[in-house]
């Protein structure tokens, strides 16, 4: 399965899954292209530094965000993407975009959804009072981090956290789950019942 990710800055989640490519941890799944709304994302060199085609869709150089996704769209047909990741991709998908790939997008948040969406969760997390919070591995739906969820995993929020060191230890829960997701994807392992999630036994 030839799958695309989509990024907005730095690729910490973009890298994981080069890594794990690397490996052979996400076959039969193929990094086929990554794709930036911004072009001075430090992602895209994550990308040519693996020998992954990279491209750029400048969302400022659109008129509104049908034509911004019908270019994202025309880029992904132009790499023969199968399956899309949102690794730190900071626009908000239509749902004409979700469903032209219905079930195929996996995005990863750093929270326990449905607590804490959009921006800055580890901050609101910190703010909440919560002593635990997470991440969580779904997919896409029309909706702000509102899609069935695949994995979640929790850590402690501690007195001494700040919204940077939580991030750093959900950081570390995304790396490793989201490459997992992504590999089941393509393996076929994932469907849906509802909203439920179903993991196919090997």
């Amino acid at each position: 399965m030839k799958v695309a990710v989509l990024v907005s800055g730095n690729g910490t989640n973009l890298q994981a899954l080069i890594d794990a490519q690397a490996s052979g941890a996400l076959a039969p799944a193929e990094l086929c292209c990554v794709i930036s709304n911004r072009p001075d994302a430090f992602a895209l060199q994550r990308a040519q530094k693996a020998n992954i085609a990279a491209d750029v869709v400048d969302h400022k150089a659109f008129a509104d965000r049908t034509a911004f996704e019908t270019e994202l769209i025309a880029a992904l047909e132009r790499h023969s993407a199968e399956a899309v990741v949102l690794a730190g991709f900071m626009r908000i998908l239509t749902e004409g975009f979700v469903t032209r790939f219905r079930h195929r997008i996996i995005n990863t948040h750093p929270a326990l959804c449905p607590a804490f969406p959009g921006i800055h969760a580890p901050q609101q997390a910190i703010d909440y009072g919560v002593r635990l919070t997470g991440c969580t591995v779904h997919f896409v739906d029309a909706g702000v981090d509102t899609g069935p969820i695949i994995f979640q995993e929790s850590t402690p929020v501690g007195p001494a956290d700040d919204a940077s060191s939580l991030h750093q230890r959900i950081r570390a829960l995304e790396h490793r789950l989201l490459p997992r997701a992504v590999q089941l994807l393509a393996n076929g392992r994932l469907s849906l019942d509802g909203r439920h999630v179903v993991i196919a036994t090997d």
